[in-house]
């Protein structure tokens, strides 16, 4: 049998952490193309912090950030990539000086990272194995939770059915930064899109709900149900910062975010009538894999 095995790289630049995926995409001859994950590597840069407080990438990130894309530079060539993309995404699209950093990190490194909109975030997203896990009958409502934006896109059907971003996100949400106006828009669009939905369940990624499904003990395969998730929530929110390192074992970057990534999902479920939500692992940098390999991106 006739294969082939190509290599490429995704760099995701978000708002809690910068993040590379290096993935082997093998082609077989009348099999559909496999897309293995080979590594993932995440730094903690919170762009976020800078972006949505003081409206601007500071030197010390700049500086951190620049080290990383070198590292990535290195691990690329040392895995003999062949083909890669870097996206940004809010921390660095609302800075006064995101295109700035992004053209000084180009000459001092060679990586171009792309700086894209919240609508390519979700169509990126949406170009993943996301139609695999979708059954024709049944509906869903995919949520991506980052640091400075959130991705909702309901599917239904089999087909999609309607996508938005919002200025919503953990690193925004410990700052204080979301308004009761961007809650009522959302549980307002939430609404209107799920009107006649029956049996709707939420499909949930991004790094809190990856390792809330971690902690869980499920196989990939299976759902967290809303009770779970509610008492998940609860059952962090009483513990404090120092607790949820030192007894959880939750990264230092992760023990903050956490909890208002689950307010984003339990108010979802709540406003969409989901009972259940599944956990797949996939996200940007899955999507821009995906999306290089096809030539859409």
């Amino acid at each position: 049998m006739k294969f082939n095995i190509k290599k490429y790289a995704a760099i995701d630049v978000g708002s809690n952490a910068v993040r590379m995926l290096i993935a082997n995409i093998v082609e077989q001859e009348n099999k559909p193309t496999l897309f293995k994950k080979s590594s993932l590597v995440r730094v903690p840069i919170r762009l976020g912090q800078d972006s949505f407080t003081v409206g601007e990438i500071s030197e010390k990130n700049i500086d951190k950030l620049t080290d990383a894309m070198n590292a990535f530079k290195l691990l690329m060539r040392a895995n003999e990539v062949e083909r890669y993309m870097a996206c940004a995404t809010s921390a660095m699209r609302e800075a006064t000086n995101g295109q700035v950093v992004a053209d000084q990190i180009l000459s001092n490194t060679g990586i171009d990272i792309n700086i894209i909109d919240g609508k390519k975030e979700a169509a990126i997203i949406a170009s993943t194995d996301l139609k695999a896990l979708i059954e024709q009958d049944k509906s869903y409502l995919y949520i991506d939770v980052g640091g400075g934006s959130t991705e909702f896109t309901f599917f239904s059907n089999g087909r999609l059915i309607n996508s938005k971003s919002f200025k919503i996100g953990t690193v925004r949400l410990i700052n204080e930064m979301v308004s009761e106006q961007i809650w009522d828009e959302i549980e307002a669009w939430v609404k209107k899109n799920s009107k006649g939905m029956d049996r709707i369940a939420l499909i949930g990624s991004g790094g809190n709900i990856n390792k809330i499904h971690k902690l869980s003990g499920k196989t990939v395969d299976k759902p967290l149900s809303h009770i779970f998730l509610n008492a998940q929530f609860h059952f962090l929110n009483a513990m404090s910062y120092t607790e949820r390192i030192s007894e959880i074992g939750l990264n230092p970057d992760r023990a903050d975010v956490i909890i208002p990534a689950l307010k984003i999902y339990l108010n979802s479920m709540k406003w969409s009538g989901a009972k259940k939500v599944y956990v797949p692992k996939i996200g940007l940098a899955d999507g821009i894999i995906k999306s290089l390999y096809q030539e859409i991106i």
